[in-house]
């Protein structure tokens, strides 16, 4: 494994959950890091936290100036980015019949666009430096689809095409893909859900014994596929609690 306390490592969507967890495992192995989210206030204080090596920038990944901003901040501070992890994501519920078209619009520029948005933003520097890492959060979700949870599906199968065309088209200017595709896990993401019913329903089933990850287990995927050699690519990470049956 390498030593990544000189990397210089932007992650998106990282106030809280995977995200927070990731950037705080990476801290403590000495990374260089650059946090974005929405939410100015919880980064600001979870840079704070961090030291002196971690930066931040307020940006919402729907927002293509605003993610240029974030790539921008991490070349002036650090004069180059080794790794862009894509995390942000939301998970509204619902039958297609209910035709929830603003959910689904909101859905399509955040877990697609998003990635898309910071993928155009660090390609021209990776390019340039024939190298670089871009990780994206996938799911479960992105490889079988069940009733209530089509559009979500759909976002997370595109997801895991997107990354897997970048890889084809970029490994020979020293560019690697990875997808960390998780089960269930106990993060804000819940509240993005939409249908009290259907939250309460899988705030239950992550309370039970095994049917559910925490951040940090998953924010350890993360950091395995970033601690790999150069002539290593994890493409992916599929990483479910053990009792979880789809």
């Amino acid at each position: 494994m390498l030593d990544i306390s000189e990397k210089v490592i932007i992650i998106m969507g990282s106030s809280s959950g995977i995200g927070e967890a990731t950037a705080r495992l990476l801290a403590s192995r000495g990374a260089k890091l650059v946090i974005a989210a929405r939410r100015e206030d919880k980064i600001k204080q979870l840079a704070n936290e961090l030291g002196e090596k971690v930066f931040y920038q307020a940006a919402d990944v729907t927002n293509r100036e605003q993610v240029q901003a974030v790539i921008d901040l991490a070349i002036k501070e650090f004069g180059r980015i080794d790794v862009l992890y894509n995390n942000a994501g939301i998970m509204p519920q619902g039958n297609l019949s209910n035709l929830e078209y603003d959910k689904w619009e909101q859905m399509l520029n955040i877990n697609i666009m998003g990635v898309l948005n910071g993928l155009g933003a660090v390609l021209p520097i990776m390019k340039k430096q024939q190298d670089g890492l871009i990780i994206a959060t996938d799911s479960v979700a992105g490889h079988v689809v069940y009733p209530g949870s089509a559009v979500y599906n759909g976002t997370k199968y595109a997801v895991r095409a997107i990354m897997e065309g970048l890889r084809q088209e970029e490994f020979s200017n020293g560019i690697r893909s990875t997808i960390v595709s998780p089960g269930m896990v106990r993060t804000e993401l819940f509240n993005t859900v939409g249908s009290s019913k259907i939250e309460d329903s899988l705030r239950e089933m992550a309370s039970q014994e095994g049917k559910s990850l925490s951040p940090e287990d998953v924010a350890h995927a993360v950091v395995y596929a970033i601690e790999q050699p150069k002539h290593v690519t994890i493409s992916e990470v599929l990483i479910r609690p053990s009792m979880q049956v789809i």
